[in-house]
């Protein structure tokens, strides 16, 4: 058995509250030596330094400080970060990987509930089924009164997934309960063979956008990436396409999405905007041919449990020395592929 390495749990109280129950305090001390505090939301009281001195693992999640130079140098003994949520960004930088820290995110985890989002907003956008139900006139008109939506089936449509990432690959995987859907993907950063395997055609985004019934963005949130998705992509739509973003709201131009719903001609499903939350004068607000939630795509409730999880299956592979099934490397970071 292995020596149980000192470990902290840092994140704001309501994440450690929906993280930990008492079996999965019971399972990291079973992993981990822990002292006190077990857990905090802050790094830099003498209390939370004097323990920091020990430590060899962080478990983290949203409302973790970030670990600044400062803040590792506190840390000698860290070897470790255990992200029980999604992006690292806001929490890591090169420091990090200079001391030879080993770092892994819960995004894999966080994927599939996304994934399932996104898979029920491809269906619905095929119906036009939220569009239909805030059109009051057609909503309760019978299928016969519908005028203007496009073809309301998901037999045989074309698909495009912007950004082969761990969602993405997942929305494509979920996409194969649709019969005769033809699944296109732009990434360029992908393998084409990698691609076909998962049942999708790799092909640059000018060629996918004119041929998509629904464009679903899965891409990162980079400075080369802001909107990847403006005024002129957003004219290589057919007409009556649904846009889905449940990536990053800055992927958009928002005023340009908005003038193509309002002209009647797209439809959009957005779990995320820019900015975020949407302000008041936004013309996307109160858009019948628009439906946006409020980032509920990610983990939520019962769905934070399996991150939880993740992060202590984690534990366990470093521990004994086996390699980390969700590692982001300082490559993979550079490439901002823990978004």
């Amino acid at each position: 058995m292995p020596t149980r390495p000192h470990a902290l749990v840092v994140m704001s109280r309501p994440s450690f509250e929906a993280h930990f129950d008492a079996d999965r305090i019971a399972r990291l001390a079973d992993l981990a030596a822990l002292g006190e505090p077990l857990w905090t939301d802050e790094l830099d009281s003498d209390l939370v330094r004097k323990r920091l001195a020990e430590v060899e693992v962080l478990v983290t999640s949203w409302g973790a400080p970030r670990l600044t130079p400062e803040r590792l140098a506190a840390a000698p003994a860290l070897r470790a970060v255990l992200h029980c949520a999604g992006s690292v960004r806001g929490l890591v930088d090169d420091e990090v990987y200079r001391r030879g820290i080993s770092v892994s995110s819960g995004a894999d985890a966080n994927a599939t509930p996304v994934a399932e989002y996104t898979l029920a907003a491809i269906i619905f956008a095929g119906k036009k089924a939220p569009f239909l139900a805030a059109d009051e006139q057609r909503a309760y008109g019978g299928w016969g009164s519908v005028k203007g939506y496009g073809d309301l089936s998901n037999y045989g449509r074309t698909v495009g997934i912007v950004g082969f990432s761990r969602i993405g690959r997942k929305v494509v995987d979920l996409l194969r309960v649709l019969g005769g859907t033809t699944c296109l993907v732009a990434d360029p950063h992908a393998d084409p063979e990698e691609v076909a395997r998962a049942g999708a055609t790799l092909v640059d985004l000018e060629e996918l956008l004119p041929r998509v019934d629904v464009l679903s963005l899965h891409a990162p949130e980079l400075r080369e990436t802001r909107h990847l998705i403006g005024a002129e992509q957003l004219r290589l739509l057919p007409d009556h396409a649904t846009v889905i973003n449940t990536a990053r709201g800055s992927l958009i131009d928002s005023d340009a999405l908005a003038a193509e719903c309002l002209s009647g001609r797209l439809f959009a499903i957005l779990d995320v905007t820019d900015p975020e939350p949407l302000p008041a004068q936004s013309p996307l607000r109160g858009l019948g041919r628009v439906m946006v939630t409020p980032h509920v795509a990610g983990s939520l409730g019962t769905e934070i449990g399996r991150l939880t999880d993740h992060a202590l299956d984690e534990l366990v592979r470093w521990t004994t020395r086996q390699p980390l099934s969700a590692e982001i490397t300082a490559k993979s970071w550079a490439q901002g592929l823990s978004a």
